[in-house]
C-alpha cells in the first residue's frame, strides 16, 4: 500500500521554506487493547469506566428515533472514521506507521489528540474519571514511546476539582514526560436549588461551568501548576447534543458549530475571569472550532467595553436621567396620558441599586482595562484557535483590516486527521494551501498558520518544547525573533 510515489502534499511541503506543523491530529485507539491494558494500570475501576464511556453513544444509536424524541436524546455520529482508505485508517490506529506516513502526509511534526478519550474526562462519577484519565494517560503514552521526534500525543485532564487536575498534571508531566495537556471546560454541574428543593429532578438539569467565571473552584492553582510546569493549556470542549444542538435525527445539526460554541463560552470566561491578566505569560488554545468566532467575540469584547465599562455605563445610570427635561418633551411631544404617568414618576427607574447584587457595575473589572489597548494585550497574544485545512474563514485570523485595532489572530493548522472529515489524510496540507493559492493569504501568513503560530503557541511557554525534535532549530529561530 505504500509507494514510492511522491504525493502532492510531499511535494508541496518541499517547496516550502518552513516545516509544517500539526497542531491538531487525532488517532483512533483500539477498544480491545485498550481495555486490556486499562485493566492493567487501573484495575477494575478503569474496565469499568472504559465500558461505561465506550457504550454512551452505541446506546444512543441503539434507539429508534422515536425514542430519542421522546426523550430528547441528540443524534449523534454514525460511520464517524474512515473505513473504505485502509491506510489512513490504519495510520489513525498505528502511531509507529502515522510516523512513517509523515512526509507523504507533508508533516513534520504532529500533535496527536484522542478521539474515544475527548470524553473521558468529563464522567461524572470521582472514582471512575480519575481512574479512566490516568489509565489513558499511561497507556498512550507507552503508545507513542520512542515517537517524539515528529509526534507527541496529549495527556487528558479531568478538571472538575482543581485538585484532582493538578494531580493528574503533576503526575502526566513528571512522570510520564508529557509536554502536551487537554484540559476539560463546560464541566456538568447540579443545579443547587434543585438539588435541596427538588432532589429527585436534580440529576435531570444541569448547568455547564466555563471554570474562568463564576465557577464554585477557583481554578488559579492550576494555571499556576500549569505556569510552573511550563505547560500550555489546550481545550477541545463540544457542545453536541445540548441545549440549541439537540436534533434526535440530523447529527449534522448538532455538530456544525458547535465546537465553536463550547470555545466561544470558556474563551470568553477566561478573558472575562481575568485569567491572561493575572497569568500573561500562558498560552490558551481552543481547538477544531475554527477562527471565525474568535473574530466575533474579539470584536465584541471591543464593542461592549466601549459601551459598559466602569465610566461608560454611568450614562444609563437612572439618576443621571434629567426627569423634568423629559417631562417638558413629552408635554411638547408626546400624548396626554403619557405626560400624566410621567409627570407622577411613573414607569421610570428609580433604584440605582438594582443591580442583581454585583460586585462591580464594570463587567471587565476582572480585567482591569485601563485603556482600549489593553483589549487587544490580554486577548490576541493569549489565545490560539485551532483551525481546520478546509475552511475559508480561516483567512479571517489574518486579516488586519477586518479586525479590531489591526490585530492578527493565532489561527492553529490542526488537520483533525483520523476522524471523518479527512477523507485522505494527504489532501489536507494541499488544502490548506488552497488559501494562498485564491489569494485569501500571504506566503507569510501560511508559515505563520502552519508552522510559526503552533511553535509561539507551545514555545512561549516552554522554549525547550521542540528540542529534540525534526524542527528544532526552525523553532528556535521563531522564537528568537519574537513576534
Amino acid at each position: 500500500m505504500l509507494t514510492n510515489q511522491p504525493t502532492e502534499a510531499r511535494k508541496l511541503r518541499n517547496r516550502l521554506t518552513h516545516p509544517i506543523v500539526d497542531a491538531d491530529g487525532h488517532w483512533l485507539e483500539y477498544n480491545p487493547v485498550m481495555r486490556e491494558e486499562f485493566r492493567r494500570i487501573g484495575g477494575d475501576a478503569a474496565v469499568e469506566a472504559l465500558a461505561i464511556a465506550s457504550d454512551r453513544i452505541p446506546s444512543s444509536l441503539r434507539m429508534s428515533l422515536a425514542e430519542r424524541r421522546r426523550r430528547r436524546v441528540g443524534q449523534e455520529a454514525f460511520w464517524s472514521s474512515p473505513s473504505e482508505n485502509v491506510l489512513d485508517r490504519a495510520t489513525a490506529m498505528l502511531p509507529r506507521l502515522m510516523y512513517e506516513r509523515l512526509d507523504d502526509l507533508g508533516i513534520d511534526f504532529s500533535v496527536v489528540y484522542p478521539t474515544a478519550g475527548l470524553s473521558y474526562h468529563r464522567m461524572q462519577d470521582t472514582r471512575l474519571r480519575r481512574a479512566i484519565c490516568r489509565a489513558y494517560n499511561v497507556f498512550t503514552a507507552d503508545q507513542f514511546r520512542d515517537l517524539s521526534d515528529r509526534i507527541i500525543p496529549a495527556a487528558i485532564i479531568p478538571m472538575y476539582t482543581p485538585d484532582e487536575a493538578i494531580e493528574e498534571i503533576e503526575f502526566a508531566v513528571r512522570q510520564l514526560g508529557y509536554k502536551v495537556i487537554m484540559v476539560g471546560g463546560l464541566m456538568r454541574r447540579p443545579v443547587p436549588a434543585l438539588a435541596e428543593e427538588r432532589p429527585d429532578a436534580a440529576s435531570l438539569v444541569e448547568w455547564y461551568d466555563v471554570i474562568g467565571l463564576d465557577s464554585d473552584h477557583d481554578y488559579d492553582p492550576v494555571w499556576e501548576k500549569c505556569r510552573e510546569l511550563r505547560i500550555a493549556p489546550s481545550f477541545h470542549n463540544g457542545a453536541r447534543s445540548i441545549l440549541l444542538r439537540n436534533s434526535p435525527s440530523n447529527f449534522c445539526f448538532n455538530h456544525i458549530g458547535h465546537f465553536a460554541s463550547a470555545g466561544h463560552a470558556v474563551c470568553k470566561a477566561l478573558f472575562f475571569g481575568g485569567v491572561t491578566r493575572r497569568f500573561p505569560d500562558l498560552n490558551f488554545a481552543f481547538l477544531e472550532g475554527g477562527v471565525g468566532w474568535a473574530c466575533m467575540l474579539y470584536a465584541d469584547l471591543i464593542g461592549h467595553w466601549e459601551k459598559r465599562n466602569g465610566q461608560a455605563i454611568q450614562s444609563t445610570k437612572p439618576t443621571a436621567l434629567d426627569r423634568a427635561k423629559l417631562l417638558e418633551l413629552a408635554r411638547k411631544y408626546g400624548r396626554d396620558e403619557m405626560t400624566e404617568r410621567l409627570a407622577r414618576g411613573e414607569g421610570l427607574e428609580a433604584d440605582p441599586g438594582l443591580t442583581g447584587g454585583v460586585e462591580d457595575v464594570d463587567d471587565y473589572f476582572r480585567c482591569k482595562i485601563g485603556r482600549k489597548d489593553d483589549l487587544r494585550e490580554l486577548f490576541v497574544p493569549r489565545f490560539y484557535f485551532g483551525c481546520e485545512a478546509d475552511d475559508p474563514i480561516n483567512a479571517w485570523a489574518f486579516n488586519r483590516q477586518a479586525n479590531p485595532m489591526g490585530a492578527r489572530l493565532n489561527a492553529l493548522f490542526s488537520s483533525d486527521i483520523g476522524h471523518f472529515d479527512v477523507p485522505d489524510m494527504a489532501d489536507v496540507v494541499p488544502e490548506a494551501y488552497e488559501l494562498v493559492e485564491h489569494g485569501l493569504l500571504t506566503d507569510d501568513d501560511f508559515r505563520d498558520f502552519m508552522f510559526a503560530n503552533a511553535v509561539r503557541f507551545w514555545g512561549e511557554v516552554n522554549p525547550d518544547f521542540f528540542k529534540g525534535t525534526v524542527v528544532e532549530k526552525a523553532a528556535a529561530d521563531v522564537l528568537g525573533n519574537g513576534r
